[in-house]
């Protein structure tokens, strides 16, 4: 038996003027989903606890099968863990992005206009992290870098205790000094944000991207603050082998905690433009060496969910479909084994507030050896109509698995 996990990060939404009233499921073409979903156990799932915030690192794990609310030990860990970076008991890591900020005099004045500084290269992204860790990392900070806007700040003996740090994603086009920690603790924090304006508003990579008309990274912005993992091994607690194909640090990092494959993707990016062919070849291979289930992830749908680019949000729903399903699904008909699939967003990421939220999200179940009476259209509204709901997230991959 196989199986496979198609996470269509926050591809769930609202319906939405820009769509005529519809959500991007609604109108996405996606005739191979709605054939499976024909044919599934659909319902709603609940990815996101009470009293836990809605990032994809606490749905991610819920989809997964493990309770945030037992091993959840921040976010930016887990991306750390994804770079490599062997961390102390004492370590407090942070997620650190480069972001675009308008240019007003005082930092508090200032607006995020764009959280990912225009999906800036990875290329570019690691000249400007290697100036601020020359620059303002010492025996305390160590600043590495990672894949586009996503990199890491590790502060030694540090604390968890901090206040609010927001994240960027959450406060696109808002003047940021409402949103910046007010507690002693995140101070020297907010120092270095404000330090590392000065250091890269005239950087070399950002005259060039200037000269472009593209956005700047003028400042890291810190947030998502955690300590040291401590995530069971996926096959010890399920009984399989496992592998993540991602482009992003926080799914591979959570892979690599949990003793699963996580294949490198030339061409990954998170985004439109990722390789989605690579990608499912790379989730192929993986099955071929003898695999047993395979968690695909496409951060497209909650990229555009986050730059409120509403036909952009459908046309990813469609690549997922053709450029990714499509392969992996024949690849599936032709191997000889029975396979089980599971396709959801782990959270939605509205078009309309630009950022996620707890909302259950719909799933459907695919069994190859049967077939059930499903839905015609796999989208919010009929995934709800058939009041099927799963209240604990991590129960999930339990049903996946048949071990529920």
């Amino acid at each position: 038996m196989k199986y496979m996990v198609l996470l269509c990060d926050g591809m769930a939404d609202t319906p939405n003027e820009n769509l005529n009233g519809k959500t991007p499921m609604e109108c996405a073409n996606k005739p191979i989903i709605d054939m499976l979903a024909s044919k599934s156990e659909v319902g709603m799932c609940k990815t996101v606890a009470d009293g836990l915030k809605p990032g994809s690192d606490v749905a991610n794990l819920s989809v997964m099968g493990y309770d945030p609310k037992v091993c959840y030990t921040g976010r930016s860990p887990l991306e750390a863990a994804s770079i490599g970076i062997d961390l102390k008991d004492t370590d407090v890591t942070l997620r650190c992005n480069i972001v675009t900020l308008s240019g007003e005099e005082t930092y508090e004045d200032k607006t995020m206009v764009d959280y990912c500084s225009g999906d800036i290269s990875t290329k570019e992204a690691e000249q400007i992290i290697k100036t601020v860790e020359e620059k303002l990392g010492n025996d305390i900070y160590k600043f590495y870098s990672g894949v586009s806007y996503r990199h890491c700040l590790v502060v030694s003996n540090g604390t968890t205790d901090l206040g609010e740090m927001t994240p960027p994603h959450d406060i696109s086009g808002r003047v940021i000094g409402d949103y910046l920690s007010k507690s002693p603790n995140a101070k020297p924090l907010i120092e270095l944000m404000k330090k590392s304006y000065d250091i890269l508003k005239d950087h070399p990579v950002n005259i060039e991207r200037r000269k472009k008309g593209l956005n700047t990274a003028d400042s890291i912005w810190l947030w998502g603050e955690g300590t040291k993992p401590a995530i069971e091994n996926f096959k010890d607690k399920n009984g399989v082998s496992g592998c993540v194909v991602s482009a992003v640090d926080l799914l591979k990092g959570i892979g690599k905690c949990a003793g699963m494959l996580t294949p490198e993707v030339e061409g990954a990016t998170g985004y439109l433009d990722t390789n989605f062919e690579g990608k499912a070849n790379a989730g192929i291979k993986a099955f071929k060496d003898g695999c047993d289930l395979v968690y695909f992830h496409f951060e497209a749908p909650d990229e555009c969910g986050h730059r409120g680019e509403a036909l952009n949000k459908v046309k990813s729903i469609e690549y997922i479909e053709n450029r990714a399903l499509k392969p992996i699904l024949n690849y599936l008909d032709n191997c000889g084994d029975d396979y089980r699939i599971l396709i959801m967003p782990d959270h939605p990421t509205p078009l309309d507030i630009k950022t996620h939220s707890s909302q259950p999200v719909p799933y459907m179940i695919y069994d190859s050896r049967k077939s059930q009476n499903g839905v015609s259209s796999f989208t919010e509204k009929d995934a709800s109509a058939t009041e099927i709901f799963v209240e604990h997230g991590p129960d999930m991959m339990k049903k996946l698995l048949e071990r529920q």
